[in-house]
């Protein structure tokens, strides 16, 4: 077949120019309208724009983080309207913090950036059993992201940068002890009251609609009753995790393993260093580069005379800003921190030595060991379950790695039929029925955004072929096809009848125990208590009696000046409730230590309020807008 191509080129270059240019005229406008509508300008940072690909970029690495971290999330709530403006708002705040530690030159350095990124769980995870980091599965780690290392390891520098615009004014909120009582006294306060409740429910039997009435609500409310487009799908899942089951361990591989990794598995060895700091400017000669060096070496041979002196010197000598304070003290840190020679250096030295000078791209140090944390070697025994699974988890991975070709290649070539893949591999072809939209309570990868595109694209319909192999996490590869597919259509009054019965019964429940609880009021106001007023109970913001937000909110609103105080609230489809406010009460009383913690966390909401302020003056000099309406909160968005 190849063969045939290579020789007949020309024809077939031929035949596809002829293909490509009625494409082109046909579809150009289109594609170039969609390019346009995607570098629309969506708000304006500094003068810099925020296109809408970028908005929906960042709106898709969100969603894809949050359902990574919280795989039960109704991703209706991720695709709504509101939760796409909100993380435009977040672009926006990163961008105006970013431009805000630009200007005034806050800037992260290689060595902050290097702790941090050890401090990150994803990426210590990566470390291999000579304690270096596993550089191809750090680049798949962030490849998940949508970046390559050097794009993760800036975003990660930026993001520290962005902390420090804030960090001074979260770090320096207080209140003094009297304003934080007087405050937290009146928010906690109680209150005694009676209440008398018109739930919906109890009206529901004084509903009687006729046929009328019901074709009436069914034709008002048609947008109610629509079924949504589906499809049956058959489904393949390769899945690492699911490989380990059927992977056998010997006995002789875990002592070997044991044997090479002990100290490793025991735990990560860290070491703490003092440092002496010389800088190079820029652009500095050979001869000054030199002199810098002569200096340093001085300082050598005046540490090395009195050791105990050394942290003096790094007080007075050093020109590290961020350690030099501190006597040159560095803290504890592992492998992987520190630039290379400087690392190599410490991890050389015993306790309480001094290195030679040494020479990095920051200039030259001259570095003590001050101390070792080296975790002691457990034992073979203790060890045994956690090496069988991690020799299970890689041997998993090599499998998956070795079958994960076989089955993109085999869903492809065979596009009509799972089937031949399931056999090839031993996987089991599932079936279910699914929505545009992941559903309430669904999860895995029936929940997969790329996966339910693939599967509802107008090809994979039309043709019901295969899928091509999607990746829908770590180690996990599904392609699937449609048996049937039914369009999104208005359900017939008779197949929802019942349904629609049941809300318009529900409906005009509700209005009736509206319309009952709004007479009770009134005459609550004119002195006669409404029926089926309750006995007295206590209520407050740390202990609301069961009563829901809408009328805990109310009730702890309501003017207290002249008592009793009368207070009506409606619940829609729950009913009418009516509270009456008869006495107001101190909050309890705190002992010294609870008090001393409320103060302190009101210190941080005012350090938070205050921060928000600073944020909003950094707004207007920055110039910030937002070109896009904000969307009208939904009643669940509300509650």
């Amino acid at each position: 077949m190849f063969d045939s191509i290579r020789n007949h080129k020309k024809y077939l270059m031929g035949f596809l120019m002829i293909l490509i240019i009625p494409s082109f005229v046909l579809f150009g406008i289109e594609g170039y309208t969609r390019f346009n509508e995607s570098s629309q300008t969506v708000a304006t940072v500094d003068g810099k724009d925020i296109t809408k690909a970028e908005w929906d970029q960042a709106h898709q690495q969100e969603s894809q983080r949050l359902r990574e971290a919280m795989p039960s999330l109704d991703a209706r709530l991720l695709d709504s309207e509101g939760a796409r403006y909100a993380t435009l708002e977040r672009l926006v705040r990163q961008r105006l913090l970013a431009a805000a530690a630009s200007k005034l030159n806050l800037y992260t350095s290689d060595a902050r950036l290097a702790r941090d990124l050890q401090q990150n769980e994803a990426i210590a995870a990566l470390r291999k059993p000579d304690g270096s980091l596993d550089v191809e599965a750090y680049r798949q780690l962030v490849a998940r992201q949508g970046m390559t290392p050097e794009m993760f390891e800036a975003r990660v520098r930026s993001d520290l940068s962005q902390r420090q615009v804030s960090q001074g004014i979260l770090g320096s909120g207080f209140a003094p002890t009297a304003l934080a009582s007087l405050t937290l006294n009146a928010f906690f306060e109680r209150r005694e009251v009676r209440m008398a409740r018109f739930a919906a429910n109890d009206f529901a039997a004084q509903v009687s609609p006729t046929d009328a009435d019901i074709e009436a609500f069914y034709n008002a409310h048609l947008t109610q009753f629509q079924a949504p487009e589906q499809a049956e799908i058959e489904y393949l899942v390769l899945d690492a995790a699911a490989l380990q089951g059927n992977v056998t361990i010997n006995d002789a591989d875990v002592r070997t393993y044991y044997d090479q990794n002990a100290s490793r598995l025991s735990g990560t060895e860290e070491r703490r260093a003092r440092h002496i700091l010389l800088t190079v400017p820029a652009g500095a000669s050979a001869a000054d580069k030199e002199a810098v060096r002569t200096r340093a070496q001085a300082l050598l041979a005046e540490v090395r005379a009195n050791p105990s002196r050394f942290a003096d010197v790094a007080k007075a000598q050093s020109q590290d800003p961020g350690s030099a304070s501190q006597g040159g003290d560095l803290d504890y840190f592992g492998r992987g921190a520190m630039v290379k020679p400087f690392e190599d250096a410490v991890f050389s030295l015993a306790k309480g030595a001094i290195s030679d000078v040494v020479e990095t791209d920051f200039g030259f140090h001259i570095i003590q060991l001050t101390d070792i944390k080296a975790p002691p070697v457990r034992s073979f025994e203790s060890m045994r379950a956690e090496i069988e699974a991690e020799l299970r988890k890689q041997l998993a991975q090599k499998q998956y790695a070795e079958a994960a070709d076989t089955f993109s290649n085999l869903v492809y070539e065979q596009p009509d039929s799972l089937q031949p893949a399931a056999d090839r591999l031993k996987l089991q072809v599932r079936k279910a029925t699914v929505q545009r939209q992941p559903q309430p309570g669904v999860t895995g990868v029936l929940a997969n955004e790329r996966l339910l595109g693939a599967v509802f694209d107008a090809e994979t319909i039309d043709k019901k072929r295969n899928t091509e192999a999607i990746d829908t996490g770590s180690g996990q590869l599904v392609s699937a096809r449609v048996v049937k597919h039914s369009p999104a259509h208005t359900q017939v009054l008779a197949e929802v009848r019942d349904e629609v019965r049941t809300r318009l019964v529900a409906q005009r429940a509700a209005e009736l125990a509206r319309a009952e609880g709004e007479k009770q009021l009134q005459a609550a106001k004119s002195g006669t208590d409404p029926k089926g007023l309750s006995n007295m109970v206590v209520i407050s913001r740390e202990n609301p009696q069961g009563l829901t937000q809408p009328v805990l909110a109310a009730v702890m609103s309501a003017e207290a000046k002249s008592l009793p105080a009368w207070v009506g609230v409606n619940q829609a489809d729950l009913g009418y409730t009516i509270v009456k406010v008869e006495k107001l009460l101190p909050r309890d009383v705190r002992d010294a230590q609870a008090l001393a913690q409320e103060v302190q966390q009101y210190s941080q909401w005012w350090a938070s309020a205050e921060n928000e302020a600073y944020v909003e003056t950094l707004r207007e000099r920055f110039k910030v807008r937002i070109l896009v309406p904000q969307p009208a909160a939904t009643p669940a968005l509300a509650q």
